[in-house]
C-alpha cells in the first residue's frame, strides 16, 4: 500500500525551515551583543514573531546580563538584495538615526546593536502592547480616537525631531553602502505618468490639462527642499504599537527622509497604502491633522498659517489619490457586485474627499475632476461604494 504524505511532507520542511531561520536569528543576536559588551551574552526561549518583511523576527530572553533588560527583539536579514535599496541599511540606519537622540524624541525602540556582517539588529522589546490596529478592530471608540491622536501627534514628533538630520542620515546609510532611497525615484514617476491612461480606459473619463498641471506642481513640492524629514514610508496600523509613552513605529526597511507632507496626507486618507483601510468617523482627519500640526508648528512656522497648511495638504493629498489610482485602478473590480468592504469603496470615499478639499482651496479643476471620477466609481459599485467603519466605530 502506498501512502501519500506530501502534504505532511512539505508542512514539516516549512516548519524546519522556519525553526533554522530562528536558530539563525538568535545566534546572530548572540554573535553581536557579546561583541558590543564585550563578554558572552545568551538567548533563550526565542518567539517567533512573524515579521511581514524579509526578516526573520524574534524575541529572546537575555541570560544573566546586568547590562541588558530582561527580553530583546532580534531582526535578521539572511538574504541580501540583488539590486535596489537594502532593507537592512535602510532600517539599521533609521534606529542609528533615532538611538542617537534623546529618549524624548526617539518614536521607536531603542537599537542596542547591529551588525553590517551578520545583517542583524538587537531592539529593545516594548513588550506585548496593542497595535493601532488592535485599536481600531476593538469594540471601543474612545481608545481608538485617543490611539488615532496618540499616533498623529508622533508622527509629528517624529517629523520634528528629522528635520534637520537629512545628512545625517545619508552619511550613516553610506557607511552601511546602501543607496539613498526616496519617492523621488523613478518608480513614483511611471505612476504618475500611467494614470491618464488608466482613468480614460477604466472609466472613459478624460483628464484636463489644468488638473495634470496640478499633479505635476504636487510632485514637485513633494521633491522640494522644504518640510523634509524622516519618514517610515509604511504607515500601517499593524506597524504602531500603542504604549503607556504614546503611539511608537516600527518596521523601518523602507526607511528614508522625504517630504514630510507625503506623511502627512495620510491623516486626509488614513492608512491609504494599507490593504485593509477603512473608514474614519467625521472630524476625526481634522482632529488627527490639528494634533500633527501642534507638534511641528514650531520647526514649520509657515504652518501656523491655516490657508497655508491646508493648500500644502491638499496638494500632498492629490498626489498621493493620484499614485495610488496608478498603483491600483487596474486591478480594481469595478462591479455592483464587489463586496461591501472593499478597495473598490476606499477609492470612491478618497476621490469624494480630495473633491472636497480641493473646492475648499479653490483648486476648482481638481474638484471637478475629483468629483466626476469618483461618480463614476459609484455608478460602477452601486450599493456597494460606501466604505464601511473601522469596527471600533461602528
Amino acid at each position: 500500500m502506498t501512502v501519500d504524505t506530501s502534504s505532511a511532507g512539505d508542512a514539516g520542511v516549512g516548519a524546519g525551515a522556519e525553526q533554522l531561520a530562528i536558530a539563525a536569528a538568535v545566534a546572530a543576536g548572540e554573535s553581536v551583543l557579546s561583541r558590543r559588551f564585550g563578554s558572552a551574552i545568551t538567548l533563550v526561549a526565542p518567539e517567533d514573531l512573524a515579521g511581514s518583511g524579509p526578516a526573520t523576527v524574534v524575541r529572546a530572553r537575555v541570560v544573566s546580563s546586568f547590562a541588558l533588560p530582561r527580553t530583546l527583539v532580534i531582526k535578521h536579514y539572511r538574504e541580501r538584495p540583488e539590486s535596489g535599496a537594502d532593507p537592512f541599511a535602510q532600517e539599521a540606519v533609521s534606529y542609528q538615526l533615532f538611538t542617537a537622540m534623546a529618549p524624548d524624541e526617539r518614536m521607536c525602540p531603542e537599537l542596542v546593536a547591529h551588525d553590517g556582517r551578520d545583517r542583524v539588529l538587537v531592539l529593545e522589546d516594548l513588550g506585548r502592547t496593542p497595535t493601532l490596529e488592535d485599536k481600531l478592530y476593538a469594540r471601543d471608540s474612545r481608545a481608538a480616537e485617543r490611539a488615532l491622536l496618540s499616533w498623529a501627534r508622533s508622527l509629528g514628533r517624529l517629523h520634528a525631531s528629522t528635520a534637520d538630520r537629512e545628512a545625517d542620515f545619508n552619511a550613516l546609510l553610506r557607511r552601511l553602502g546602501g543607496p539613498a532611497k526616496s519617492e523621488a525615484d523613478g518608480e513614483v514617476g511611471e505612476l504618475y505618468q500611467r494614470v491618464p491612461s488608466l482613468i480614460q480606459k477604466r472609466l472613459g473619463i478624460p483628464v484636463p490639462g489644468e488638473v495634470l498641471a496640478q499633479v505635476t506642481a504636487a510632485l514637485e513640492q513633494s521633491r522640494a527642499a522644504g518640510f523634509r524629514a524622516f519618514s517610515p514610508v509604511e504607515l500601517s496600523p499593524d506597524n504602531n504599537l500603542v504604549t503607556g509613552q504614546g503611539v511608537r513605529f516600527l518596521d523601518f526597511e523602507n526607511g528614508c527622509v522625504r517630504s514630510a507632507l507625503v506623511d502627512a496626507a495620510h491623516l486626509r486618507l488614513p492608512f491609504a497604502s494599507w490593504p485593509d483601510a477603512l473608514a474614519l468617523p467625521a472630524g476625526m482627519s481634522e482632529a488627527m491633522i490639528a494634533a500633527w500640526r501642534a507638534e511641528v508648528v514650531g520647526v514649520w512656522p509657515a504652518f501656523a498659517d491655516d490657508e497655508v497648511l491646508t493648500a500644502h495638504l491638499t496638494s500632498s493629498e492629490l498626489l498621493r489619490v493620484w499614485l495610488i489610482t496608478g498603483e491600483e485602478l487596474g486591478s480594481l473590480n469595478l462591479s455592483r457586485h464587489a463586496a461591501p468592504v472593499s478597495r473598490e469603496a476606499a477609492f470612491v470615499t478618497w476621490w469624494r474627499d480630495l473633491a472636497k478639499h480641493a473646492g475648499y482651496v479653490r483648486m476648482t479643476a481638481v474638484s471637478e475632476f475629483a468629483a466626476r471620477v469618483a461618480a463614476a466609481l459609484a455608478a460602477r459599485l452601486g450599493p456597494h461604494a460606501d466604505l464601511a467603519f473601522y469596527p471600533a466605530f461602528r
